[in-house]
């Protein structure tokens, strides 16, 4: 079947050099024009490569371009549909269609020609932009810019959408970029564009704001100065699901720059209404609907509070329990920022059961990043004061951190993730069952974070200085081997002045043969 495909390709293309070659007829033209669109639409990558060993595309690209001045309609658009799917599989027939000057005659075209002609060409700019930054640069030195804006003016709405779509490719990559669409005018139009009663507009039109948005705070100032933020929060509870998910990105982009953006963002009255999409059977609706809080709740601690008293807190939670994979992460990490602001808000977050959550995503996920997001936010809960530290304690997470920590198929990052979580944790836990078990098997770096906190509790309780002879923990400490001087021995000294000498030396290693080599040696009294 491969095989067959790629036949065909080439046998497409071949009639295509025959064709424009020998200039027949117009319906021929028209034709081989409209089965390069669709089969051009299927070719995959693989094929790609194996037809550009056969054929020169730039000979093709350089025979499509005069049929974009043909005097018949028809072929002019199907043309321009042509490049436009050409341009878009790859960079490198994008660079080629660049290097034809074809772009200048689109872009003076644009003003002239028909709507259907206005959809291809835009289509075309479309292709070329989304590849890179250099050649969303060649699309805004030809001057398509302005003539993109026009089109954001024009009657038909599909003239509109493929302007809209054109610029998002373009302003996507970098803040340059988007702000030679914000000079073009291009963001009023687009607040417009949004307003328009047909969804796929309004798609597209949100989605580019969310483009423009990304880059800086001054962009996103930009697009708020325009009034965005007001018809962005009324089509949040929007049934369209593709449509929530580009108005909440663009609320997200807004709100992750500064706290004043996020407070604008707040007060378009967004909550509860945003708490809905959380439960919400497309699971891209959730994720961009917790990364809109996740960004408003970083900002500061009463931004993180607000989203508390309206149950955002509870929301997430029962979001990231109700699926899997990615896109749990904006709500893990979310939880996470509203723990680090405050203990108060750590412990919203622990009476509204969000750590068993948490310890889930670290068991059950596969991707690093995630257990990585996991381990940080539990972390962040569990630093505050003894009590937080118990609640993490507790769920006997410990042990789970400190294997990710020393598993040597573990990321950089979730070591490095685990390593300050156990670490923040450690040094407030007090509540020493959970601690015990890490003596066996934690690194010296670790230890004297567990050593540490022995050493702190057992000189004011009895009961746990007996529990800590009788578990083994005594043994285990006598058997650590630290430098003299050195934090951790000061720690052991500090445990070992808990017990009678006696004690101690029963407990230290070798001493149960010095015991046997005194029986050896003893001389019985008769």
């Amino acid at each position: 079947m491969f095989e067959y495909t790629i036949f065909l390709c080439v046998i497409l293309f071949f009639f295509i050099f025959q064709l424009f070659s020998t200039h027949e007829k117009m319906s021929r033209k028209t034709a081989v024009l409209q089965q390069c669109c669709p089969r051009a639409n299927f070719i995959s990558v693989e094929h790609l490569r194996f037809l550009q060993a056969l054929i020169t595309w730039k000979s093709v690209i350089s025979l499509l371009r005069p049929l974009l001045l043909d005097v018949v309609p028809t072929i002019q658009q199907t043309a321009a549909l042509a490049l436009g799917r050409l341009a878009y599989f790859n960079d490198d027939l994008a660079e080629a269609v660049v290097k034809e000057d074809i772009l200048p005659q689109l872009v003076c075209s644009l003003s002239e020609q028909n709507r259907f002609y206005k959809k291809a060409a835009a289509f075309v700019l479309r292709a070329v932009g989304k590849h890179s930054p250099q050649l969303a640069q060649a699309i805004v030195e030809c001057g398509a810019l302005e003539a993109l804006v026009i089109c954001l003016e024009d009657f038909d709405p599909g003239v509109k959408e493929g302007a809209a779509w054109a610029l998002g490719y373009i302003a996507r990559h970098n803040s340059e970029l988007s702000q030679a669409v914000v000079d073009a005018g291009a963001v009023p139009l687009l607040v417009l564009c949004i307003q328009e009663p047909e969804i796929a507009l309004k798609r597209i039109a949100a989605s580019t704001l969310s483009d423009i948005s990304k880059h800086s705070p001054e962009l996103a100032q930009t697009v708020v100065d325009a009034g965005a933020i007001a018809y962005l929060a009324q089509m949040i509870l929007n049934p369209d699901a593709k449509l929530k998910c580009q108005v909440l990105s663009a609320l997200s982009q807004i709100a992750k720059h500064s706290v004043d953006l996020a407070e604008l963002v707040v007060e378009a009255e967004i909550f509860p209404v945003v708490l809905t999409c959380m439960k919400d059977s497309d699971e891209y609706v959730k994720k961009n609907g917790a990364t809109l809080i996740r960004e408003i709740a970083k900002h500061s601690p009463e931004l993180s509070q607000f989203i508390v008293n309206a149950g955002g807190v509870a929301a997430v939670i029962d979001c990231i329990g109700s699926c899997k994979g990615t896109v749990r992460l904006p709500g893990i990490m979310m939880l996470g920022y509203v723990a680090a602001h405050s203990e108060n808000l750590s412990m919203a977050v622990i009476v509204s059961k969000g750590i068993p959550p948490l310890c889930t995503c670290l068991l059950e996920e596969h991707e690093d990043h995630i257990k990585a997001a996991a381990a940080w936010a539990l972390g962040q809960i569990g630093r505050h004061t003894p009590e937080h530290a118990r609640a993490v304690a507790e769920t006997n997470v410990l042990g789970t951190l400190l294997s990710m920590y020393m598993d040597i198929r573990s990321s950089e990052d979730l070591q490095l993730k685990a390593k300050r979580a156990l670490k923040n944790i450690l040094q407030k836990c007090t509540y020493l069952p959970a601690l015990e078990p890490l003596l066996h098997d934690a690194p010296p770096n670790i230890m004297k974070h567990i050593v540490g906190q022995f050493s702190k509790v057992l000189p004011h309780d009895s009961k746990a200085r007996r529990l800590f002879v009788t578990s083994g923990g005594l043994k285990k400490v006598q058997e650590i081997k630290a430098e003299p001087g050195s934090l951790l021995q000061e720690y052991i000294n500090t445990i070992n002045n808990c017990y009678p000498e006696e004690v101690v030396r029963y407990y230290s290693p070798g001493y149960s043969e010095m015991l046997l080599e005194r029986v050896e040696n003893y001389q019985p009294v008769l």
